[in-house]
C-alpha cells in the first residue's frame, strides 16, 4: 500500500480541524499573562496530558520505535527515573511557583538572586529549546517528506527542499492557533492530540500483531528469544570499564532519568508554563506525578512497536529514524495510514506549539517587559507577545533545517542537547532552594562556568549523555560554593586593609 488520496483527505481534515479547535478553545485573551499562563485554572488531568503531549514529539513516535528496532527496550530504564524525578519536582519546586506572581520559571530565581541572573537563565533556556526542538521539528518532517516523495510532487527538487516545505507547512498551521488562542489553545489541543497519537500507536500494535505469523504470545516469545524485550541491563556490555560511557544501564538510566526529569520538568519553561496554568500547587502536583506514570506506559507502547517492526522486516539494516514512517506509508491499509500520520502530526504539533509559546513567554516576561523604561498596557503587551511568538516560530524553522539528513538516532540527539545545559539550570535552582548564603556573583559564576565546564566534559570525556545533567548540576553547585568562598575571602581581606 502507498499513501492514498483518502489518507491525504484525512490528514488535511485533521490539520484544519485542530487549528480551528485550538482557536475556538483559546477564547479571547485580555493580557499577556492570560495569553501565556491563563487567568482561568485548567483541570489537573488536562495539565497531566498536556505535559505528556508536550514532551512527546514526533521524536517519540518515530525515533523511539527505531531504538527498539535496532536494539531492545532498555530505554524504559530512563522512564523509571522520570517518575522519581517528577515526584521530587512536585515536592520541592512546584510550591515555589505559586509563591507570589510568578509568570515564568526563572522569576523564582530573581527572588533570591537578581533580575540579571533571571534573564541569563531564561536565555540559556531559549538556546537549549531552540536546538532541541529544532531536532524535533526536523523529525516531524520525515513522514510528510516521504508523502511528498510518494506523490512525486517535486521530481526535480532535492531532499532538503522537500523537508523545508514539510516543516514550513507544519510551523505555519501550528503558529495559527498559538497566535490567536494562547496557552489555553495549546493545552486543549494537546489533550486532543494525545488521544489521537496514542490511538495511532495502539492501532499500529494491533496491525503488527495481525501481520506477524503466530499468536501474540508466540510473537512475544520470539522477541524475547532475540533479546528485543530486554528492559533491564545491570552492567554495560563492555563491563565495569564502560560503566560511565554506556547510557543504558539500570543505574545510569534511573539516576540520569531522575536528574533529567527534575531539570526538564522543574526548570524548563516549556513544562512550568503548564504547571502554572493549574492555578494552585495541589492540582499541579497531581498532574506532574501522574504524567510520569503515563509517560512510562506510553514509552512501553512505542518501544514494543519498534520490537515488532524488527520481526516484520526481518533485519535491522534500515534507518531507525525512518523505519516506522516507512511502514506506515507503504504497508498499512488505506485510511489507517492517514489516521496514524495524523497521530504523528498530533505529537509533533503539540510539542511545536508548546515550544513557541514557552519561548515567547520567556522572552516577553523575562527580558522585554522588565527592560522597558516605560511600561506597556495590557493590550500592547498582548500584541507584543503575539509578534514575539511569530518570530520564534520562524527561528525554530530555520534551526530545524540544520539537522536535515543527520545520521544520529534523533531522540538521543535531542535529549543529549537538552541534558548539556539542563545541569546548569537545575544546579541554579538547587542553589535557590538550599539554605546556602551566596552572592549573586557566586551564583552567576557557578551557573555560567558550570555550563562551560560541563561542555568540556561532553567534548573530552567518554561520559554517556545520561550523566550530563548530573555532572552539570554538581559542577554548578561546586563552582558556586567555591566562588562564594573566594568572594567572601576577598571582601574580608579588603575590609582588613581598610
Amino acid at each position: 500500500m502507498t499513501f492514498s488520496l483518502i489518507d491525504a483527505v484525512i490528514v488535511v481534515l485533521y490539520l484544519a480541524g485542530i487549528a480551528l479547535f485550538g482557536i475556538l478553545m483559546g477564547g479571547r485573551q485580555r493580557s499577556a499573562r492570560d495569553y501565556f499562563v491563563s487567568d482561568r485554572a485548567v483541570p489537573w488531568w488536562a495539565i497531566c496530558l498536556t505535559i505528556v503531549a508536550t514532551e512527546t514529539s514526533a521524536l517519540t513516535f518515530l525515533s523511539l520505535p527505531g531504538m527498539a528496532y535496532a536494539g531492545s527496550m532498555i530505554f524504559l530504564q530512563l522512564a523509571i527515573g522520570y517518575i522519581v524525578g517528577r515526584i521530587a519536582v512536585a515536592v520541592f519546586l512546584i510550591p515555589r511557583y505559586f509563591e507570589g506572581d510568578v509568570p515564568t520559571a526563572y522569576a523564582v530565581l530573581e527572588q533570591k538572586f537578581s533580575p540579571a541572573l533571571r534573564r541569563g537563565a531564561s536565555g540559556v533556556f531559549m538556546l537549549t529549546r531552540l536546538f532541541a526542538d529544532g531536532v524535533r521539528l526536523y523529525t516531524t518532517a520525515i513522514p510528510l517528506a516521504l508523502i511528498l516523495e510518494t506523490f512525486d510532487i517535486f521530481p526535480s527538487a532535492d531532499r532538503t527542499a522537500v523537508y523545508v516545505l514539510s516543516m514550513g507547512c507544519l510551523t505555519a498551521l501550528t503558529l495559527l492557533y498559538v497566535f490567536y488562542g494562547g496557552i489555553r489553545a495549546v493545552i486543549w489541543t494537546d489533550v486532543v492530540q494525545w488521544f489521537i497519537y496514542l490511538f495511532g500507536a495502539v492501532l499500529s500494535l494491533v496491525i503488527l500483531f495481525q501481520l506477524l505469523p503466530g499468536s501474540p504470545v508466540e510473537v512475544l516469545g520470539r522477541l524475547a528469544g532475540q533479546g528485543k524485550l530486554t528492559m533491564i541491563r545491570l552492567l554495560p556490555e563492555g563491563g565495569w570499564s564502560a560503566f560511565l560511557s554506556e547510557p543504558y544501564t539500570l543505574l545510569s538510566g534511573i539516576v540520569g532519568g531522575m536528574f533529567l526529569s527534575m531539570a526538564s520538568h522543574g526548570t524548563d519553561q516549556l513544562i512550568v508554563q503548564r504547571v502554572l496554568a493549574a492555578g494552585a500547587p495541589a492540582p499541579a502536583r497531581r498532574a506532574m506525578i501522574a504524567s510520569g506514570v503515563v509517560i512510562f506506559v506510553q514509552f512501553f507502547v512505542f518501544l514494543l512497536v519498534g520490537a515488532l517492526l524488527s520481526l516484520h522486516f526481518g533485519d535491522s539494516t534500515r534507518n531507525p529514524n525512518e523505519v516506522f514512517a516507512s511502514f506506515i506509508l507503504h504497508e498499512l491499509p488505506v485510511g489507517v495510514t492517514g489516521l496514524i500520520i495524523a497521530g504523528i502530526l498530533a505529537a509533533a504539533m503539540s510539542t511545536l506549539s508548546s515550544s513557541i509559546s514557552a519561548l515567547g513567554s520567556a522572552t516577553v516576561m523575562d527580558v522585554l517587559v522588565p527592560l522597558r523604561r516605560s511600561p506597556l498596557d495590557e493590550s500592547q503587551t498582548l500584541r507584543l507577545s503575539r509578534r514575539v511568538s511569530m518570530v520564534w516560530a520562524i527561528v525554530l524553522l530555520g534551526i530545524a533545517t540544520l539537522f536535515i539528513g543527520t545520521p544520529a538516532i534523533v531522540v538521543e540527539l535531542a535529549l543529549s542537547i537538552a541534558s548539556y545545559t539542563y545541569g546548569g539550570l537545575l544546579g541554579l535552582f538547587f542553589l535557590r532552594l538550599l539554605p546556602i548564603r551566596l552572592s549573586v556573583s557566586a551564583a552567576a559564576a557557578g551557573f555560567f562556568l558550570g555550563i562551560v565546564a560541563n561542555g568540556l566534559v561532553v567534548l573530552f570525556t567518554p561520559l554517556a549523555w545520561t550523566w550530563y545533567t548530573l555532572t552539570g548540576t554538581l559542577l554548578t553547585i561546586g563552582i558556586a560554593v567555591l566562588a562564594g568562598r573566594f568572594f567572601s575571602a576577598k571582601r574580608t581581606d579588603s575590609g582588613g586593609q581598610s
